[in-house]
């Protein structure tokens, strides 16, 4: 079978992963012998399937279904391997090997058609909330994850060459980052990118995350980033601005996360988003995101 690369994934690591042609030209030949080393047998290539990597529908050579995900090194499979190992299927996909061999992971199957988006807003976004909860856990002790300090400081210098015309909200942005950073209420173990299509219909629980960019911090961090979903159909009603505000605090009341971090998170990872796709050229979406970090 020709695991031939989506082109939403081709496109996506054009963008975000430097030096990704090589990758995706070995891909197919990745592929294969990933699925020939455990002996599974091809359904089929995900399609348009995610951003960051290549998911192949399998079967275990018992018949048990299975996904094979491949990722890109740049894109920390190790990394993701040792959250889903720490979680043990708590709340996410369960991790099928205790191992990475060149960034494939095997991991048990979901129903890759369905994800939390697919309900009404106010059902997925009480949904979403509750299985991002079950993630937050502490951290291994000998942990080697990457820390919120971290993440957002390579995030903020790439922010400062950001154009004149977002240099207030990048400013604020900075000085949000600047005063979370001093006095974290909390350590966890965070899912790191998680939004209402990283939750998946699953059969031994409802709803399971799956692409985790692991990082360790405070929960508002992780939850910021739900804020935003559906950031398109806010942008497009009259009352988006009110219903931002409200729905930060409902998600800070049910998660018990203060409700100005959260806000100030929230306003840290739009900006920051909002900069970055200026940068790739993508200049709609820069619009959106910072039009609803204006509102915050």
């Amino acid at each position: 079978m020709a695991f031939e690369p989506p082109q939403r994934l081709v496109r996506a690591l054009d963008e975000s992963v430097p030096d990704a042609d090589d990758w995706v030209d070995k891909l197919p030949d990745t592929a294969g012998q990933a699925v020939a080393l455990r002996e599974l047998t091809v359904e089929r290539v995900q399609v348009p399937g995610g951003r960051s990597s290549l998911v192949v529908l399998v079967r275990r050579p018992d018949g048990t279904p299975a996904a094979l995900k491949l990722v890109p090194p740049r894109s920390r499979p190790e990394s993701e391997r040792a959250a889903l190992a720490h979680w043990d299927g708590r709340g996410a996909v369960q991790l099928l090997e205790p191992f990475v061999t060149e960034g494939v992971l095997l991991l048990e199957r979901l129903h890759p058609d369905v994800s939390v988006r697919s309900l009404p807003e106010a059902k997925a976004l009480l949904e979403a909330a509750g299985t991002l909860r079950r993630l937050w856990v502490e951290p291994p002790g000998d942990h080697v994850f990457e820390t919120v300090a971290e993440r957002t400081g390579r995030q903020a210098d790439a922010m400062r060459g950001a154009p004149a015309e977002v240099a207030a909200l990048v400013s604020a942005a900075l000085d949000a980052r600047e005063s979370l950073l001093a006095a974290p209420p909390e350590e966890r173990l965070l899912h790191g990118t998680f939004r209402q299509s990283k939750v998946l219909s699953g059969t031994r629980a409802p709803w399971l995350a799956v692409g985790p960019d692991p990082v360790v911090g405070e929960c508002a961090f992780d939850l910021a980033r739900l804020v935003r979903d559906r950031v398109e159909d806010l942008i497009a009603t009259p009352s988006g601005a009110a219903t931002t505000r409200r729905r930060v605090k409902r998600l800070a009341e049910s998660l018990e996360v203060d409700q100005e971090r959260l806000r100030g998170w929230t306003l840290f990872r739009a900006v920051e988003s909002g900069v970055r796709a200026l940068r790739v050229g993508r200049p709609r979406d820069a619009e959106l995101l910072l039009e609803f970090a204006g509102w915050l």
